[in-house]
This record gives C-alpha cells, sequence and structure tokens, in this order.
C-alpha cells in the first residue's frame, strides 16, 4: 500500500556569480518558468571557476552552469534553450517566426558584441596591460556600438518589452546588459530611449528585479545598499 508520501521534485543547481550578467538572464529565465534551484556561488574574482571541480562541469570554465540530475549544461544560451525546451511554462520564443528570428539576433548583440568586450578577464588585462581609465574608455565603446545596434533593431518590434508586450529571449539579454551598463559603467542611457523605456519595465517585474546582482546570496553587502 502506498505510503501517501509525495516525492519533492530535486531542485536544480545553478552555479551562479552575483554580478556575472550572463548568469542573470538563466536566473531571470528560471523566475519566469517558477522553477526552484539551489544557488551554488562561483566566486569569479577568487578564481574558482578555475577548480578541477568546476572545470569538470564546464571545461572552459565560465559560469553559468544548471545542473538537472544527471543532465549538465553550460553557457546561458545553451540552458536557456535547455530550459525552453524542457519546461514550456512561460515561453521565452514568441510563436511569429520574424519576431522569434529578432529576439535570436538581439540576444546575439548582448552575447557576441556587447558582453564578451567587458568581462573580468578582458578587463583585468586592458588594465594590466594598457591603463586603468582606457578600461572604462574600452567598454563605453562596446556597449553604446551595441545599444545603438540595438535601437535601430527593435524599433519596429518592441511594445512594453523587446518585441511586443511579453517577456521573452531578447529581454533576458537585454535587462541585465542595462543594468550593468547603468551600474557598474555610468552609460548616459538619455541617448537610447527605447533601451531606456525598456529597463522602466523591467524595474517593475519581480521576476527580473529578483534575478539582480544585488539580490544574489553571494553579493557583497556594499553591492546590497
Amino acid at each position: 500500500m502506498a505510503s501517501g508520501v509525495v516525492e519533492e521534485p530535486k531542485k536544480l543547481k545553478l552555479y551562479s556569480y552575483w554580478r556575472s550578467s550572463c548568469s542573470c538572464r538563466v536566473r531571470i529565465a528560471l523566475n519566469l518558468k517558477g522553477l526552484k534551484y539551489e544557488y551554488k556561488a562561483v566566486n569569479l574574482v577568487k578564481g574558482e571557476h578555475f577548480s578541477p571541480e568546476f572545470l569538470k562541469l564546464n571545461p572552459i570554465g565560465y559560469v553559468p552552469v544548471l545542473v538537472d540530475e544527471d543532465i549538465v549544461v553550460a553557457d546561458s544560451f545553451a540552458i536557456l534553450m535547455y530550459l525552453e525546451e524542457k519546461y514550456p511554462q512561460h515561453p521565452l520564443l514568441p510563436h511569429d517566426l520574424q519576431k522569434r528570428a529578432i529576439n535570436y539576433q538581439a540576444a546575439n548583440i548582448v552575447s557576441s558584441s556587447i558582453q564578451p568586450l567587458q568581462n573580468l578577464a578582458v578587463l583585468k588585462y586592458i588594465e594590466e596591460k594598457v591603463s586603468s581609465d582606457e578600461k572604462l574608455v574600452w567598454v563605453k565603446y562596446h556597449i553604446e556600438k551595441g545599444f545603438a545596434a540595438l535601437e535601430k533593431l527593435l524599433n519596429d518590434y518592441a511594445g512594453k518589452y523587446a518585441t511586443g508586450d511579453e517577456v521573452y529571449l531578447a529581454d533576458l539579454f537585454l535587462a541585465p546588459q542595462i543594468h550593468g551598463a547603468i551600474k557598474r559603467f555610468n552609460v548616459d542611457m538619455t541617448q537610447f530611449p527605447l533601451l531606456s523605456r525598456l529597463n522602466e519595465a523591467y524595474n517593475e517585474l519581480p521576476a527580473v528585479q529578483d534575478a539582480m546582482p544585488e539580490k544574489q546570496p553571494d553579493a557583497p553587502v556594499e553591492a546590497m545598499s
């Protein structure tokens, strides 16, 4: 006879760093889909992503990494596609093929043409080889170049959010990138009215705000103020 005890579904595990915009994308998706997860902090400043244990999960040593029982997925784009296929609640992609393509394109502008050029390793290299001042010039140039392209790309598609009135894949990439541009790099957002309007909408969404860097368990106290 069955005991009547219902087993709790096993929690997902997310290996994340508080300030990682790539990790933030996945945190937003998990929140939108209502998926509980265990937060596994990886301190990039201390080099924990180069530990033998972490490199077994992701040989290139980047966060985020998602563990779903015996399945391990690294890279935010791959994780988001995995979540979309396994957990279809709150779809991250619209049915309309053109809008879907715009979501992919906007996400790729962030993930290929902005974020890699401002990550910790690149900024550290510029600071060491050139100067600390040049680091900020470099970052602002690439963020502003990418944001200018996004303004043009989304002009004919944006509604309340990037490609309409629902939160989709593009928004998951845009929200942390805009947040970082403002908070970390003091980018003047008056140049980008469409992105500024989207940012105001993101500020009203609990699923987005709860995923932001300062809300994470490994965020330093000064970041939470």
